[in-house]
């Protein structure tokens, strides 16, 4: 074509068969220097090119390719995040570039490598994109070295547990909950607390009133160990109403930071699952619930994170009171100080595989 050299080619894809992306780096190697397409690939039917990733693919082949954009690549996942909130269209979790398991890593083969090497699984960093590090995901895939560096990661050194009997803890919460988080580890290093056991909080009973004329109230009903408490609370709407009534019985200073309600399954009988994440002390708490009322699961997912929370609770005070046992040791109080005296899971016989 005469003077084609004068013209910015533009190519302009859809994904209908999964090729978006790939067709435009095509047409990039073949001359265009122009791509459309749209973040997270929203568009007609399949969606448009995802454009973050034509973008991360022409910055992390760039010897390859021999061209350059002029994108801020710090701002991609929070511009990405930004467009999925005001779109309401929750991004995937397998999402290249920007879904929730980009950089994350569950395979036990998988976490030795990263740990070793970031470079043997990840093409880019988190960095790159200005998503802040990740951990590790912790689950019953998840090998010795993940644990233990989870571990370390928090400040523990070897000697404060026994890595073969929390290992095998680990691995049977892992099965029943799918993800272990940092204050589940530090419940079965130090206290030892099973899923199976009874919680501490257990939603007894709940009833709430609302209307469009009308504020809403609930009254809610806690088992808190052995003692049953009651409160009622008004709050603006149903939910906000019972984890008004839950906060006035546990008096727990929380802040929620997310709230996320998805259906599981389809037509009337479909169950909603509430994923709920708080803040407390400067630290996070997750907790999920499901049930076929939106308000049950809302209030179970709240009850979840406050046994998470009590249980933190109960390990400060194991450490606490092994920190004044060594001390009384040191300080030659007659206590009689083994290495047992470390966690409260006593190690079985013979010394920790490493």
């Amino acid at each position: 074509m005469p003077n084609i050299d004068k013209a910015i080619i533009s190519v302009h894809c859809h994904d209908d068969l999964g090729m978006a992306v790939g067709n435009s780096i095509a047409a990039v190697q073949a001359g265009a220097r122009q791509v459309e397409g749209t973040l997270n690939g929203i568009g007609e039917r399949a969606g448009n090119c995802s454009l973050e990733e034509v973008i991360m693919a022409i910055k992390v082949r760039q010897d390859f390719m021999q061209v350059h954009t002029n994108i801020n690549h710090q701002e991609i996942y929070r511009t990405s995040q930004l467009v999925s909130q005001l779109c309401n269209m929750p991004i995937p979790a397998n999402k290249a570039i920007v879904g929730s398991n980009a950089f994350a890593h569950s395979s036990g083969i998988h976490q030795d490598g990263v740990l070793k090497n970031r470079e043997n699984y990840e093409i880019m960093t988190p960095q790159t994109i200005g998503l802040k590090d990740v951990q590790l995901n912790l689950t019953s895939r998840s090998g010795r070295a993940a644990v233990k560096h989870r571990m370390e990661e928090m400040g523990y050194k070897e000697q404060d547990y026994n890595l073969d009997v929390l290992y095998a803890a680990f691995l049977k919460l892992a099965d029943k909950k799918g993800q272990v988080f940092d204050y589940d580890l530090e419940a079965l290093a130090f206290i030892n607390k099973q899923q199976e056991e009874p919680e501490h909080f257990s939603l007894e009973y709940f009833s709430v009133q609302s209307g469009s004329s009308i504020m809403a109230t609930a009254s809610v009903k806690l088992k808190c160990g052995d003692e049953e408490k009651s409160e009622a609370a008004t709050g603006n709407g149903p939910v906000d109403a019972v984890y008004q009534a839950i906060n006035r019985i546990t008096d727990y200073p929380i802040e929620l930071v997310k709230y996320q309600l998805t259906a599981k399954g389809q037509g009337r009988d479909a169950l909603g699952q509430v994923d709920i994440v708080v803040s407390y002390n400067g630290r996070r708490f997750h907790g999920v619930g499901l049930a076929t009322d939106i308000v049950e699961s809302s209030a179970k997912a709240m009850i979840h994170v406050l046994n998470n929370i009590w249980r933190s609770q109960q390990v400060e005070k194991e450490k606490q009171r092994l920190q004044q046992t060594k001390h009384q040791n040191k300080s030659g109080n007659g206590v009689n100080m083994t290495k047992t005296y470390h966690i409260a899971v006593l190690p079985e016989t013979g010394s920790a595989r490493k």
